[in-house]
């Protein structure tokens, strides 16, 4: 089946060169509403590389589908895992990769390689990535794209809308940090974080990172800026080592 380009583009929003988000569902994690998205980008070979995948509704099956060939399906941390399955069915052929912890969290579920701080041979060319780790909760991958120069975070940042939240969830997330247009790191996920040092080190590899731009799972985006925007999110772990 044929689909335009209008009609790709509104659900696969280009975001730069070789990149797009995609807006998912939102879901709720512990009665706490989420808005959700994914982020595509076309490798140099014409392959896709899916981040924290939401569902595969028909629409944002064709869009992709119109991109290129899903080769790499990406759960960046042990949380970020309802619809890789999904979407390994409908593309068997792809390779799943798992931030730590998450294979062991689940293991009916297909992993086939665990991400490190090294990007594999099948996307180095466009995308760096670094294991933030410091917390005892929940360690997560994060990624660069360098051709567009932009950063992609899953749960360490978050910047939910406050147009779309009710005046109690604008009060809870306010007060955890994460309410646009302060949004940040989570205040409940700083807790966790018992060995900084290590902390600090991550902080210093991503930062050494040329990225002006942040797509963010949850909430807002970051259009410019995003290199300021990510050093004053971390500014509680000062001085970065």
């Amino acid at each position: 089946m044929t689909i335009s380009a209008a009609a790709i583009e509104s659900v696969a929003r280009p975001f730069g060169p070789d990149i797009w988000t995609v807006e998912g569902d939102p879901v709720r994690l512990l009665t706490i509403p989420f808005t959700t998205r994914m982020t595509i980008v076309r490798l140099p070979g014409g392959g896709l590389w899916m981040h924290s995948p939401v569902a595969p509704a028909r629409a944002r099956a064709l869009a992709i589908g119109a991109l290129g060939e899903l080769r790499h399906v990406v759960a960046p941390n042990r949380f970020h895992n309802l619809f890789v399955g999904p979407w390994l069915e409908e593309h068997p052929d792809a390779t799943s990769w798992a931030g730590p912890g998450l294979a062991e969290r689940c293991p009916q579920l297909r992993v086939d390689h665990v991400l490190t701080d090294e990007a594999p041979a099948a996307w180095r060319e466009v995308i760096d990535q670094v294991v933030f780790r410091g917390s005892r909760f929940i360690e997560e991958v994060m990624f660069v794209h360098r051709p567009s120069r932009t950063l992609i975070v899953t749960d360490l940042i978050q910047n939910h809308d406050p147009a779309r939240e009710s005046w109690f969830w604008r009060w809870i997330k306010r007060w955890n940090g994460i309410l646009a247009p302060g949004g940040g790191v989570p205040r409940d996920w700083r807790a966790t974080v018992r060995d900084r040092e290590a902390a600090r080190r991550s902080l210093a590899r991503v930062l050494e990172w040329d990225f002006d731009r942040v797509i963010l799972s949850h909430g807002l985006c970051i259009e410019q800026g995003g290199h300021d925007y990510v050093a004053r999110a971390f500014d509680w772990l000062s001085p970065v080592a």
